[in-house]
């Protein structure tokens, strides 16, 4: 039977390529697997927002049917509200969209701007499941390759629009290089998106952890820019409901009007559950999350604390921020070979270099992404110790 060539083409997942390292792994009692594959919070939402799920489900019979496709009108409300104070612009809540995870947020937005045969420009190393995305749909992703300390040039952008260039898409801070985008180059960007009359897409799914106080950028402040922004959102990491699915698109109401055919027929509308779970969240978890902030900093911050004694033997870190750090390691193998040789020689799983450039890019081969969202100061400390072993 045939298969869709675009399918066959793109990349398997890279989580669950490594996952598969460790099957029928038994790691040492006293060297128990540090899990660095993936960035995404392992935790339960916490107490206080578990009860409030409870009391959701028991007592809110519209949990459990189909809601509007483009979300809850009062998360929508809210996001458009607490964005419009965080960035110092204005956002309507017409000019938001809930949807099943940010990855879907970007599925929406990339059917409403591209067609098979068109180009996305974007960063690398990139984050793997934009590129997936594109590639199923037979759209091109157009390699930015970043330069000094991980962040992309603009000069180097404007050479690689064309005719079919539909988009920039950016994330910060980044996936997976940890990098926060400063304002002015975001900006950068922004003007050249809008002369070249092109979408700016920026994924800001880690945008509760950014080290920076204030705004980290003043698009939304800018006149009319609904007319090239597109803001991508995630509530997962921010209130640890990975399983529910929930993301947000900010994007002018015409867009998502576009957007709401591909949604209701994907999903019909986003989990309703999780949806009243981060409009609670929203409202009640404030302070809460202003402190697994600090503990995210907290972790940043051991990752510079430890690493010169990775250093000390050709390790060179890259980047770090948000769930991140990007490293190169210092050995002949390629990072892919690497990897599966740490599970086996130290009980670590990160994930290569190699699964978030192209095939022909060497940087691949020499680096490695070692994501920190469930390991503690402590345990950032015994992973490096294991590191320099190697």
């Amino acid at each position: 039977m045939r298969l869709n060539p675009n399918m066959a083409a793109t990349s398997p997942p890279p989580v669950m390529e490594a996952r598969r390292w460790i099957d029928g792994v038994e790691f040492p009692a006293d060297r128990p697997l540090i899990n660095v594959s993936q960035a995404a919070p392992v935790d339960p939402p916490p107490a206080a927002l578990r009860e409030a799920m409870a009391r959701f489900v028991l007592d809110d019979d519209e949990t459990h049917l189909y809601g509007p496709v483009l979300g809850l009108p009062a998360l929508r409300a809210e996001v458009a509200s607490q964005w419009s104070v965080a960035y110092g612009g204005t956002v309507t809540p017409s000019q938001v969209a809930i949807t099943s995870g940010c990855n879907q947020a970007f599925a929406a937005i990339i059917a409403t701007l591209c067609a098979p045969g068109d180009e996305v420009i974007v960063p690398t190393p990139w984050y793997f499941n934009h590129k997936m995305w594109l590639d199923m749909g037979g759209i091109t992703s157009v390699p930015l390759k970043a330069g000094e300390g991980l962040l992309p040039s603009v000069d180097a952008a404007a050479q690689l629009i064309t005719s079919k260039t539909r988009a920039i898409t950016l994330v910060s801070p980044n996936n997976p290089g940890g990098v926060e985008y400063p304002s002015d180059l975001l900006g950068a960007f922004y003007d050249l998106c809008k002369d070249k009359g092109i979408a700016l897409i920026v994924d800001e799914t880690y945008r509760d952890f950014d080290s920076r106080s204030g705004a980290p950028h003043d698009l939304f402040a800018r006149e009319g820019w609904d007319g090239t922004l597109i803001q991508l959102y995630s509530f997962s990491k921010a209130y640890r409901l990975t399983g529910h699915r929930v993301g947000a698109v900010v994007a002018s109401e015409a867009r998502l009007a576009e957007a709401e055919k591909f949604l209701d027929t994907v999903t019909i509308c986003p989990n309703q559950l999780g949806q009243r779970a981060a409009l609670w969240g929203m409202k009640n978890l404030g302070d809460w999350l202003a402190e697994q902030r600090a503990e995210i900093l907290a972790r940043r911050a051991a990752i510079e604390q430890h690493f010169p004694k990775l250093a000390a033997k050709g390790w060179v870190l890259h980047g770090n921020g948000a769930y991140f750090a990007y490293v190169t390691h210092p050995f002949d193998e390629p990072s892919d070979k690497l990897a599966q040789r740490m599970v086996e020689e130290i009980s670590v799983l990160c994930l290569p270099g190699t699964m978030f450039v192209p095939d022909d890019d060497p940087s691949g081969a020499k680096c490695l992404r070692i994501a920190f969202a469930n390991i503690d100061a402590d345990g950032i400390a015994e992973l490096f110790e294991r590191m320099e072993t190697l």
